[in-house]
């Protein structure tokens, strides 16, 4: 089976930070392959900008060499990187003194074209950009804004960004992106919900015991020393992806998937979570920093270490138990846990069934366990139904529990496309279903606000873990004491 490849309309591209890293790692292999996909109409160009001084030719050889190392080598052809190139040109300039953004409106000339104009770069240069493409009058009604987060860091600062955006662009313009949300299993997650009558049915407090989420990494710092010690993992990751996966797993059936009548029902679920005060905190909530280890079969530094300090108080491990205050989640805890360094890399949710009522098998059978549904989001995406079923052969009633496995990978024909080229494809048609909404972002930060606000106060130490395990043994007894267990995932 093989996905049907819809064309989008004409397009310019302009990609702020157009020499960065999220440029060449993701931007441009992802424009690439929708290229070889035959997606483009003509005539559709990609602007790169930034403060460095580049020509044309000197653009395309880096786009060549990003293309190079992050394409697998069976997915470069020759023609079609040729082509792709040919639509690349580079205008150097500088949000800070408005320097280059004439040049900039010059090279995309009086096209009537769709303009999506993406934003690679530190979110303290949103709003100046926003101002600059307003100012050199580059805002049509065909335009549209990209933003990665982190969308503030607070509440506050969340919306003062907002409304620095908000000043030059509509609200059904600006693409807050959010690329874990562009991944198969995760749009799977609601066709598995609302396309099938096997599971909405049971898709509530009295046939789910408890959900899991969890986000493992086991790489450390990289190349992100300076943003994520000012950050921490609640921020860079529960704020915006996880908060995104809980709300897809607990949200009510949407009249449609228009892209609002789906934030809507998203947004309820952020209004519906319980809040963690300060004496909660403590209890449910869990902070902690990796040490010296091993991690990917060599030993690696600790957090403080790889940073070049004595000591920091940044959390890189964050587990918590969130719950929902509504009718059909009430009294179904939420755990959610992910941090740097730990055993696996490994991004899932667990959806853990009930016990059956009565076991009519006996000892001799051994334990029955729960049903689990594991969708898991990276790597391998695929969705796995645990189920019990009785051990083959003879010799009396043996139960096991074993998985109902589908593997995308296995399961349909081709290459799975990159959450952002699908999420480049929205843009341009302007389709916003899997991008934030303002008042879902700021939901979000409403939540997660008193939790650092409470770490703050009692100032809440994190706690140290191994590099290469699961995180501190308090993540452990956070599930535990409720009598259930972190799913091991392999």
């Amino acid at each position: 089976m093989t996905s049907q490849i819809i064309p989008v309309d004409p397009f310019d591209f302009i990609i702020f930070g157009g020499t960065g890293d999220l440029s060449e790692r993701k931007l441009l292999p992802a424009l690439y392959h929708r290229q070889c996909d035959h997606q483009f109409s003509e005539p559709t160009r990609i602007i790169g900008t930034s403060r460095s001084k580049m020509s044309d030719e000197e653009f395309r050889t880096f786009a060549r060499k990003a293309i190079k190392e992050h394409v697998k080598p069976e997915y470069i052809d020759k023609k079609e990187l040729d082509t792709f190139l040919a639509r690349l040109s580079y205008v150097p300039a500088d949000a800070s003194n408005g320097e280059g953004f004439d040049k900039l409106k010059k090279a995309i000339g009086d096209s009537k074209a769709i303009r999506a104009f993406y934003l690679a770069v530190a979110p303290s240069l949103f709003g100046m950009i926003s101002n600059r493409i307003k100012e050199h009058k580059l805002v049509t009604e065909n335009s549209r804004i990209v933003v990665e987060k982190p969308i503030g860091r607070d509440l506050a600062s969340a919306k003062e960004l907002n409304d620095q955006i908000g000043a030059n662009f509509g609200e059904h313009q600006i693409f807050r992106i959010d690329h874990y949300l562009g991944k198969e299993t995760v749009q799977n997650l609601m066709a598995l919900r609302f396309a099938n009558a096997l599971y909405e049915p049971l898709w509530n407090s009295a046939h789910i015991d408890h959900v899991q989420i969890t986000v493992a990494e086991t790489v450390g710092l990289e190349d992100r020393v300076t943003y994520y010690d000012k950050a921490g993992a609640l921020r860079d990751m529960v704020q915006n992806h996880m908060l995104q996966l809980l709300c897809l797993v607990a949200m009510e059936a949407p009249p449609s998937m228009d892209a609002n009548s789906v934030r809507d029902e998203k947004l309820k679920v952020l209004r519906s979570l319980t809040r963690v005060n300060g004496q909660e905190a403590p209890k449910s909530t869990v902070r902690g920093q990796y040490r010296a280890g091993a991690s990917a079969g060599g030993a690696v530094k600790g957090y403080a270490e790889e940073l070049g300090t004595k000591e920091s108080n940044t959390e890189t491990f964050v587990a918590l138990k969130a719950e929902i205050a509504n009718w059909r989640w009430a009294g179904v805890p939420f755990y959610l846990r992910t941090g740097k360094r730990l055993a696996t890399r490994v991004s899932e949710i667990v959806i853990e069934f009930k016990p059956i009522p009565h076991n009519i098998f006996g000892d001799s059978a051994g334990n029955v366990s729960p049903n689990q549904l594991v969708i898991r989001l990276q790597p391998d995406e695929g969705v796995k139904q645990y189920i019990m079923i009785k051990d083959p052969g003879p010799g009396g009633m043996r139960l096991r529990q074993i998985p109902l496995d589908m593997i995308f990978a296995q399961s349909f024909d081709g290459r799975s496309p990159d959450a952002y080229e699908r999420l480049i494809m929205d843009v341009i048609r302007g389709n916003q279903t899997l991008f934030m909404r303002r008042d879902e972002v700021e939901a979000a930060w409403a939540w997660v606000d008193p939790i650092l606000s409470a770490w703050a106060d009692s100032r809440q130490e994190a706690q140290g873990y191994t590099a290469g395990t699961w995180g501190p043994s308090a993540s452990i007894a956070l599930i535990e004491r409720d009598g259930r267990t972190w799913h091991e995932s392999s």
